[in-house]
């Protein structure tokens, strides 16, 4: 038979009596659609045409046929027939007056498949038949209905004019079916808007509003509410109030305000006259969240509060008890909501939100519990916050969520950090007008506070504290919070002493460089000036004495008693000290030890001179103590006249146990280059001219000074004529000349001009600007602003003297432009108008080279010198724009953005926070508008960025890198996945950041998982060993698989992901349980870091594991992304994530995870089984295991027969009954036992007739009882236990039948060499009623000519059935 013949016998086939055989020809046809579509289509049609009296049954069959392939092949079916589709569709579905549901449902979902492309078309069909006036079919108002939930940004566009029609038919609505299908549309409507305006960036017409549609929802929620929701019919009842509940979102804020007292008190007597509480729950839920966003959140959160007023404090918590009550009702939306509310725009916005959080923390301890990780990622985005009234907020809440547990977790210890970053902010010195305001010093209060809190109240968090707290004594910005941070570390030291914990004990190795052995030690001697920082002097010194034990061994006695006499001195309570620095100094003395002192060379104060020299004198190390000298000698500020002294007293301090040493080190200094002129023509920059060279000779003989008056006597005497007088008047007559800064600079001005005049190109530009351009970034601001007047000179100067005659590319504009842009918000004001003035030559150098005249203006480049006016007080985003707009956009040639992107790259690193952020800000600017033709520079700036976030600290210029990675993605996708998936397992944490910011905009994060996905299953997951030629490539490909994986898990860790992830929930949970069963037991190649990919860090058994568990986490925090948290919460409680892992427990692990995806996540489930049957035909029996294991357990579970997957399901476990691997059938008869269990109506007999389903199963146990290779018999004994369950629902007629066959199948497992195995028939519940039919039959059977010899007696004892051997 041709196609065309069997496609006929098929249709006349179509309405066959057995259901199997209906379902087998559906899918026949569909076969045939799909390779053919327009000519199958055309014969259902024909068919349907021609055959008008048809029963319904038969039509049905039919109708849903063109509906699969159309949903599935509608891109190859040509347009002329899909106009003829639409219109049969349409006439099947209105053929009728009547409601005739089967039929006219079937003919409307081909209009909903169809127009999810042609919705232009499909309307104008529709709307053909409903006009104005005229009450419409039933079904045309259900099938816009679908359609608005199928094709959102379809129909949107269309729904103004639909309910313009639709109102006045309401009215005209007298059958309660017609009501509920008109409530059911408008309830469809509503969420489609919603949907439509959430997310307008992916609409066609992003100019839609909600008040476009606010007038006429109203009119018709006037009906629903005043007459329909009064209905008696409760099915109608709840619909109308669910239309409600949604079109609530639409209405006016007036209106709803209005409503809203009548409308709740009304929903709420719903729970009294319906049993169904949860779908007026869902309706009350949009009610409650619309009033919570509409008039609490705004009007009472985030107002401010007035403490002197009773009634305003009691109005404030009561709102805060608002949302206590939704968080138990609907905690991850509120969660979520209120996270969200933390990025918004608006001040008193984030301030409510943050309140809300705090209140959410403590009120509600164990609905936050899972909540923690998202908390503390999205606290991140307040941290950056410029506002001291928010910043006040998020101590508060960093506050609550120190009580709760939070800060002991991953994150915790940057809220630390922002505490104890505030607790050092500067004075503000002025009184805030706006009585709102927070100052520095009332934020930094609060700061001082909560941290002592910590310490004092919150015990959990000592060993969080304890040492970390010591890391931020020595770094110079957090010097204003040293106090505090003594105090804390002082209560946390003597407790810890007191009790004798081990961790009181520090060991300094461990804890790596920000917490080195004098780093304490060299901040808490601030006792030589003690009551500057906040009175830092006698705090530190109490810290020293607490871990005097940690600092040295000889430490402890000595300062025990110098301690606290001068602790009684500060605080004014004992006597008076001749000399409290003395004291100092003879607490550094009990320090004898070269290593100790090695470290003290890099403080640059006066007293901590005389400390080195003080610890010098206890050094036996001459090699340590020459390299001490020589460091004190370069690195001090001689022009500084008390650092001066104090360098001098250090090394005479020194000499007096050293002398020797000592002088050969200020002879060696005498002669050394430092005191020649120099010889670079940029020393200046470096604060050698002449007189420092001159303020260096003042320091050596104020050295050779303090020698003489400390060195022992009895060497002193002969070395003062030989060395000391003959050194000192080498320099005597040549000190303090009469020398100028001002003339010195300007000579050198003069020389680099001469220089550059001599090549007056780019090129000696460059040559020139390359001394300088270190120089423009450095920490102090007196070389910053040099450097930066002396490259506005050089610019100028080059400006002035141009001649272009011959067409030359100005090719290094990129470079200095990237230099030089960030310091225009460098926080030396003289800086940034000098960077102005550089950027405003460089542009006019450029348009010279471009072709204009020397007295050419720009308007655009001309607005840099208003902004320069206004550089003591600069509004930033101003400057970011203008400078983004002349530099970026306009004036910069594409070819030179290479140079540019890195020069700001680099520029993410600046010493100055400012001029990292303007470097982040401008490099956004710059991907943004030119990135998309940057691809060929993708991958190495992807690297680059990769590099410098390991060395950024300043959160929100993280924050601007995670953008730029964004960025680059959206226009070079593929380059971006390639380049951070190429990266080496595992991810550094930098490479995780990378990936999770791509997790940022949902749609292309779908786009990137979809791609993921795509290769995950298609990809060679390993390879066996008899394969060894492969071997490269195959390792290769499982390595791959693994970053992929970890990709997507990362991904997943980003908040902004859950639509994305929501949206691909099945595909992403198929493909990861695929990955996960693929990755269980698998080991990798000793030799695999030699196929070509870098993985020394990881052993061959670590990557298995390691991959394994990947997947694993992978799949956890999909479920938890997606809200799935019923279903993580048993299989976190049962260890199944552990099992999965264990190849002896993986089975185990995925049943429990199905069983928990049954039980919690049932609508859930079609889509994943659709996605997963056709990885049941792979080639890799551990990927058909895990999904055989997930498919057996939820046929365990009644879902899948009220979610219509039986059918598919039982189909897959009968094919996998022949499966070549013995585990899978194992599985497979186990899943299919499991029916009886889950749908016992399936296998249920009646009128003595059993139906397909049960003799289906009565041979698949039949199959497996008599299975020849099951070594373990785990295929059989899984049959008998099937059987067993299907048993139960046979009758006795039926089960007579099978009696014999069946206790003659389980003959052989009662027999052993030892007699009876007696457990056996405990699986058969059939066996006290039939014994009496058993037995006989058995010996019946035995009697026969052609039993065996030896045969069962059948003894029964008190109920209990053994079974003996014996001869015949």
């Amino acid at each position: 038979m041709n196609r065309p013949q069997v496609t006929l016998a098929l249709l006349d086939s179509a309405n066959d009596k057995d259901p199997v055989v209906r379902e087998q020809v559906r899918k026949s046809i569909l076969t045939l659609g799909k390779q053919q579509p327009n000519k199958v289509l055309s014969m259902c049609q024909d068919y349907l045409v021609k055959h008008p009296k048809l029963i319904v049954g038969h039509r049905v069959v039919i109708l849903q046929t063109i509906e699969l392939i159309v949903k599935t092949k509608i891109d190859d079916i040509s347009y002329p027939k899909i106009k003829s589709i639409i219109s049969l569709a349409s006439d099947e579905m209105t053929r009728s007056k009547d409601v005739v549901p089967d039929w006219q449902q079937a003919a409307s979902n081909i209009l909903v498949a169809v127009g999810n492309k042609y919705i232009n078309d499909i309307m104008e069909e529709i709307l053909s038949k409903f006009q104005p006036g005229i009450l419409p079919h039933f079904f045309v108002v259900q099938t816009l209905s679908s359609l608005s939930e199928s094709n959102v940004y379809g129909m949107v566009p269309f729904l103004n004019a639909i309910l313009g029609t639709m109102l006045p038919m309401l009215g005209m609505a007298k059958q309660d079916n017609m009501k509920w299908v008109f409530s059911s549309a408008l309830s469809h409507f509503s969420e489609s808007i919603l949907e439509y305006l959430a997310n307008l960036d992916k609409a066609p017409d992003p100019t839609v509003r909600k008040d476009t549609f606010s007038s006429e929802i109203y009119a018709a929620y006037d009906i629903l509410y005043c007459s329909w929701l009064q209905s008696r019919e409760s099915k109608l009842r709840l619909t109308v109030a669910e239309a409600v509940g949604s079109m609530s979102h639409l209405m006016a804020h007036d209106k709803l305000e209005e409503q809203l007292p009548k409308l709740i008190p009304t929903i709420l007597s719903l729970y009294k006259k319906n049993t169904e509480h949860y779908v007026i729950s869902k309706v009350g839920r949009p009610l409650m969240t619309a009033a919570l966003i509409l008039i609490l959140l705004p009007l009472q959160v985030c107002a401010p509060v007035d403490y002197s007023n009773p009634l305003t404090v009691k109005n404030h918590n009561e709102v805060l008890r608002c949302f206590s009550i939704l968080a138990n009702t609907f905690p991850d939306r509120l969660v979520m909501f209120v996270l969200q509310k933390l990025e918004n725009s608006n001040e008193r916005i984030r301030m409510g939100s943050l309140a809300v959080l705090r209140h959410l923390i403590n009120s509600s301890t164990s609905i936050m519990e899972s909540k923690k990780l998202l908390i503390l990622a999205s606290i991140r985005q307040p941290l950056a916050d410029h506002s001291n009234k928010v910043k006040k907020r998020v101590v508060q809440v960093i506050s609550a969520m120190a009580h709760h547990g939070y800060l002991e977790l991953e994150g915790g210890d940057l809220l630390v950090k922002f505490i104890i970053q505030h607790c050092a902010l500067p004075d503000t010195y002025y009184r805030p007008s706006d009585p709102e305001e927070v100052t520095n010093e009332a934020l930094r209060s609060m700061c001082d506070n909560t941290l002592h809190l910590f310490t004092t109240t919150v015990g959990r968090l000592t060993d969080v504290l304890w040492p970390m707290l010591l890391y931020y004594l020595t770094p110079g910005q957090y010097s204003n919070a040293t106090t505090p941070l003594c105090k804390s570390l002082t209560l946390l030291g003597t407790k810890k002493r007191a009790s004798q914990e081990p961790n009181f004990n520090i060991d300094f190795n461990e804890h790596g460089r920000c917490l080195v052995e004098g780093a304490p030690f060299t901040r808490c001697v601030n006792g030589s000036f003690p009551f500057r920082s906040r009175g830092h002097g006698a705090p530190s010194l109490s810290l020293l004495n607490v871990i005097s034990p940690n600092i040295h061994p000889n430490a402890e006695t000595l300062w025990e008693k110098e301690i606290p006499a001068l602790l009684s001195y500060l605080e004014g309570k004992g006597p008076q000290l001749n000399d409290p620095r003395q004291n100092l100094c003879k607490i550094m003395s009990s320090t004898n030890d070269q290593g100790f002192s090695s470290w003290l060379h890099g403080s640059f104060q006066s007293f901590l001179y005389r400390c080195i020299g003080v610890t010098l004198q206890q050094c036996s190390n001459k090699e340590v103590v020459q390299k001490q000298l020589q460091e004190m000698l370069i690195s001090a500020r001689h022009n500084d006249a008390i650092e001066r002294a104090g360098v001098a007293m250090g090394i005479g301090l020194c000499a007096s146990s050293h002398l020797d040493a000592t002088l050969a080190k200020l002879d060696d200094f005498g002669k050394s280059d430092a005191f020649k002129k120099a010889s670079g023509i940029f020393s200046l920059l470096k604060d050698k001219n002449d007189l420092d060279v001159e303020k260096m000779k003042s320091t050596l003989i104020l050295c050779y000074g303090y020698v003489a008056l400390h060195a022992p006597e009895d060497q002193i005497l002969s070395r003062i004529d030989s060395d000391i007088l003959r050194s000192i008047s080498n320099f005597y007559l040549l000190l303090f000349p009469q020398a100028l800064y001002k003339d010195t600079f300007n000579a050198l001005q003069e020389l680099l001009r001469n220089i550059l005049a001599r090549d007056l190109s780019p090129d000696g530009l460059q040559s020139v600007f390359k001394h300088i351009e270190e120089w423009l970034s450095s920490g102090q601001g007196h070389e910053r602003e040099r450097a930066m007047n002396t490259t506005a000179h050089i610019l100028e100067f080059y400006f002035n003297n141009l001649h272009v005659k011959n067409m030359v590319t100005f090719h290094n504009l990129g470079s200095l432009l990237g230099r030089l842009a960030p310091r225009c918000t460098d926080p030396n004001p003289l800086v940034r108008r000098a960077a102005i003035d550089c950027i405003y030559t460089l542009l006019y150098i450029q348009l010279r080279y471009e072709g204009f005249s020397l007295d050419y203006k720009d308007d655009s480049v001309e607005r840099l010198i208003t902004l320069r006016e206004s550089m003591d007080n600069p509004d930033h985003s101003v400057l970011y724009k203008t400078c983004s707009e002349l530099i970026i956009s306009k004036r910069l040639p594409q070819q030179q953005l290479n140079t540019l992107i890195f020069m700001l790259i680099e520029g993410l690193v600046d010493s100055q926070s400012n001029c990292s952020r303007a470097s982040s800000v401008l490099l956004n600017t710059l991907l943004k508008n030119r990135g998309a033709g940057l691809q060929d520079l993708v991958s190495e700036m992807l690297e680059v960025l990769h590099i410098r976030l390991q060395m950024i600290s300043e959160e929100q210029v993280k924050v601007s890198v995670a953008q730029s990675i964004l960025i680059l993605a959206t226009q070079h996708l593929q380059t971006v996945i390639n380049t951070l998936i190429s990266y080496p397992l595992p991810f550094d944490s930098w490479s995780c950041e990378m990936w999770i910011a791509l997790g940022a905009d949902s749609k292309l994060a779908s786009q990137i998982m979809e791609m993921l996905m795509e290769k995950l299953n298609i990809m060679v997951p390993y390879v066996d060993k008899k394969e060894s030629m492969m071997r490269g490539a195959i390792i290769f490909y499982a390595i791959l698989l693994c970053q992929m994986t970890c990709a997507l898990k990362e991904m997943m860790l980003n908040g902004q992901s859950q639509e994305a992830v929501v949206s691909l929930f099945p595909q992403l949970f198929s493909s990861l349980l695929v990955r996960l069963g693929s990755s269980v037991g698998v080991t990798l190649p000793k030799d695999i870091n030699s196929s070509g990919t870098n993985r020394k860090s990881l052993t061959p058994l670590s990557v298995c594991s390691w991959d394994c568990r990947v997947a694993v986490e992978a799949l956890r925090i999909l479920l938890a992304r997606a809200q799935l948290d019923h279903v993580v919460k048993p299989l976190d409680q049962e260890g199944a994530w552990d099992k999965m892992k264990d190849p002896q427990q993986h089975i185990t692990g995925v049943t429990l995870l199905a069983r928990a995806m049954a039980k919690h996540a049932g609508p859930r489930l079609p889509a994943i089984v659709e996605c997963l049957c056709p990885c049941l035909n792979n080639i890799y029996e551990c990927q058909r295991v895990t999904i055989t294991a997930f498919f057996s357990e939820l046929l365990n579970h009644h879902v899948v027969t009220e979610l219509m997957m039986m059918d598919v399901l039982m189909n897959n476990m009968m094919e996998r009954i022949s499966d070549p691997c013995c585990t899978v059938r194992m599985l497979a008869v186990r899943g299919l036992g499991n029916i009886a269990v889950g749908s016992p109506e399936k296998v249920h007999m009646e009128g003595g007739r059993g139906g397909a389903g049960c003799q289906g199963l009565l041979a698949a146990m039949s199959s497996g009882m008599e299975e020849k290779d099951d070594p373990g018999k785990r295929i059989t004994l899984e049959a008998m236990s099937g059987l067993s369950k299907v048993l139960l629902y046979l009758d006795k007629k039926n089960v007579q039948l099978l009696v014999v066959y069946i206790f003659m199948k389980i003959k052989p497992f009662l027999e052993s060499s030892r007699g009876v195995n007696p457990g056996v028939l405990a699986k058969f519940p059939i066996w006290p009623s039939y014994r009496h039919l058993i037995i006989p039959s058995l010996l019946l059977a035995h009697s026969s000519p052609l039993s065996p010899i030896t045969i069962p007696q059948v003894i029964a004892v008190n109920g209990n059935v053994f079974f003996s051997q014996f001869n015949w």
